[in-house]
């Protein structure tokens, strides 16, 4: 069937990250907007049971799914840097790929990406010894998957120069600095509180291919998927809003296309 909109772009989420008695965020909801899934492996957030819950609701959905690698730091919601080794950070992204696809596989779907979490996510984007080495960890766990990385940043090369399909992300909700980073979340106003400029700032991100950096400097950026947060007091209007500004603008909303490998045909 032919799509009927002139371009189309990835929505990607945050979620299961719930674990144990505590909640976090309406997951069943943002899988009936966004078009692909990260879900949380247990190291940030997430346990067995939320993993294997949050898989069968992306199934439900026909949402596409991906692990959502982190640092060991459950307390620390995975957002505090830590000292690890490439070969360290190699291991706990191969261990968390597995856990992932034992439920995936369980529930007759398999996994479509890979994208790191919070400090793991940032240090890997500036890192090209890190990058490399969970790019390596996607690769000869199934080339097939595709690395999801910040746009113009090491995980993106790392992934390619891997030989992976990749996702230049862009956030819709974050701001840039000019070197196209994101602004760290302990500094103030880091995070777009306004809808209205979060929906702006991601039309010209997906339309025109650039964003405005906090200095007023302008960084070109190519984006195949955008992130929402799901961990806001807001984050389901929000995500509803952004797709109906971009399907009005004739964007429609799909996940990258599916990468068929022996790899992952072995494992099915």
């Amino acid at each position: 069937m032919k799509n009927r909109f002139a371009k189309t772009i990835d929505i990607n989420s945050d979620l299961g990250e719930s674990f144990g008695a505590w909640r976090m965020g309406d997951d069943a909801a943002l899988l009936a907007i966004v078009s692909s899934a990260n879900i949380a492996c247990g190291f940030h957030g997430g346990d067995p049971d939320i993993m294997r819950g949050t898989v069968a609701l992306a199934v439900q959905h026909d949402v596409a799914i991906g692990a959502h690698v982190s640092l060991p730091d459950l307390q620390g919601f995975g957002r505090r840097e830590m000292a690890v080794t490439p070969n360290e950070a190699y291991a706990l992204t191969l261990y968390q790929i597995g856990a992932l696809h034992g439920f995936a596989q369980a529930a007759g779907t398999r996994l479509r990406h890979v994208k790191p979490h919070g400090a793991l996510y940032n240090m890997a984007a500036r890192d090209l010894k890190l990058a490399a080495a969970i790019a390596r960890a996607v690769h000869d766990f199934d080339p097939g998957l595709r690395l999801f990385g910040l746009a113009n940043s090491a995980l993106v090369e790392a992934g390619s120069a891997a030989g992976l399909s990749v996702a230049a992300e862009a956030f819709a909700d974050r701001r840039y600095r000019a070197d196209g980073s994101l602004q760290p979340r302990r500094e103030p106003d880091a995070v777009i509180q306004e809808s209205d400029e979060a929906i702006a700032q991601a039309m010209a991100m997906v339309r025109e291919g650039q964003v405005r950096a906090v200095d007023g400097s302008v960084i070109a950026l190519q984006a195949d998927t955008l992130c929402v947060h799901g961990d806001g007091a807001h984050a389901v209007a929000f995500a509803r809003q952004l797709r109906a500004a971009l399907e009005a603008a004739d964007i429609g909303i799909q996940a990258p296309h599916a990468i068929e490998h022996q790899a992952t045909e072995s494992r099915a």
